[in-house]
């Protein structure tokens, strides 16, 4: 069995979380003996028994795959579904309920509709987020299958430290993960907060003015770019007095999946992947709340966090890769 995996955003354009998944993904299954290669879009000679889209796949390339007898997994990712409120949920349910239907297949190729409908396995990373591809999607229920991310090993064999005064959020420098308004309520706060990761353009406005204002506000407020080794990482999740992550959207962070395992306090956005995921091992800020009241918020976890409970421990990706395997082998 070979499976070809295929990611739709360049790496050197957007990475993220969706790299970390995909490059563990890639890893576990090789460690566990399966054949894995990404997809090289110029080798015409390349084949594979299982093709492995992480993202929206469109409907036409699943016909063409399967024509030539792959079976197509695809990940969704539907953070950004997820964080809309019921109401829009419903009238997006309603407008494909009644368009779908009668569509031309042309028109249902153009919007991806029937992309989420004749794949062979559907992954989703949190049951609710498979509920919306059955209800909305109209995914058929017997191909969905919930399956979360994991953590590295180095993450979860982390040895506990001494816990220090500073909140830790890692996140990409943008404005969906809102860390310009996270430092912003943490000066607020008077709650020191520690935030690490890169941007995707060093020239875009909202970074620059990320730094200017940490810069500004450097005693409460510590920015020094991205970390890349992951010991390290994990030293600073066991000594950190809390994670903080309040993005507008996500599916399942793996950046909080990483803090988990080092049993640090999670304060996040309320927002259903966050409540499945952690329940009440966590403490949760509405998306849309004002910086004042979030602040409040943020405080009364900062003084809470060195006695709250410890979250649950997330799946190893070794964890991840043997489903998969299975999944792919009865597939």
């Amino acid at each position: 069995m070979k499976v070809v995996l295929e990611h739709g955003a360049p790496f050197m354009l957007a990475p993220g979380g969706a790299q970390v998944q995909i490059e563990q993904t890639r890893a576990a299954l090789t460690q566990l003996g399966v054949a894995v290669e990404p997809l090289r879009w110029w080798d015409a000679s390349q084949t594979g028994d299982v093709l492995h889209h992480f993202g929206k796949f469109p409907a036409y390339l699943q016909r063409v795959a399967q024509h030539k007898g792959m079976k197509v997994v695809m990940s969704a990712y539907l953070g950004g579904l997820g964080a809309r409120p019921a109401w829009m949920r419903r009238m997006q349910r309603l407008a494909f309920k009644i368009a779908r239907p009668v569509a031309p297949l042309t028109l249902r190729d153009l919007f991806g509709w029937d992309s989420y409908r004749i794949v062979d396995a559907l992954l989703a990373q949190t049951p609710y987020e498979a509920s919306l591809l059955v209800q909305i999607h109209g995914a058929p229920k017997e191909r969905v299958h919930v399956l979360p991310n994991g953590v590295e090993e180095v993450f979860l064999r982390s040895i506990p430290g001494t816990r220090g005064k500073w909140l830790v959020c890692t996140a990409n420098i943008i404005g969906m993960k809102r860390v310009l308004e996270l430092a912003q309520m943490a000066v607020r706060a008077q709650t020191p907060v520690w935030i690490i990761g890169r941007p995707h353009s060093a020239a875009a406005d909202y970074f620059k003015r990320f730094t200017d204002y940490a810069r500004q506000n450097s005693a409460l407020v510590r920015y020094e770019g991205g970390i890349a080794e992951r010991e390290r990482l994990a030293q600073i999740y066991r000594e950190a007095r809390g994670f903080v992550l309040l993005s507008e959207y996500e599916s399942l962070s793996i950046s909080a999946l990483e803090s988990a395992a080092c049993g640090c306090p999670l304060f996040l956005s309320d927002l259903p992947w966050a409540r499945e995921a952690f329940k009440d091992k966590a403490w949760y800020c509405p998306v849309n709340e004002s910086i004042p009241a979030a602040a409040v918020r943020l405080r009364r976890f900062y003084d809470a966090a060195p006695d709250l409970p410890l979250p649950p421990r997330p799946l190893s990706w070794l964890d991840v890769g043997q489903q998969l395997k299975t999944l792919y082998e009865r597939l």
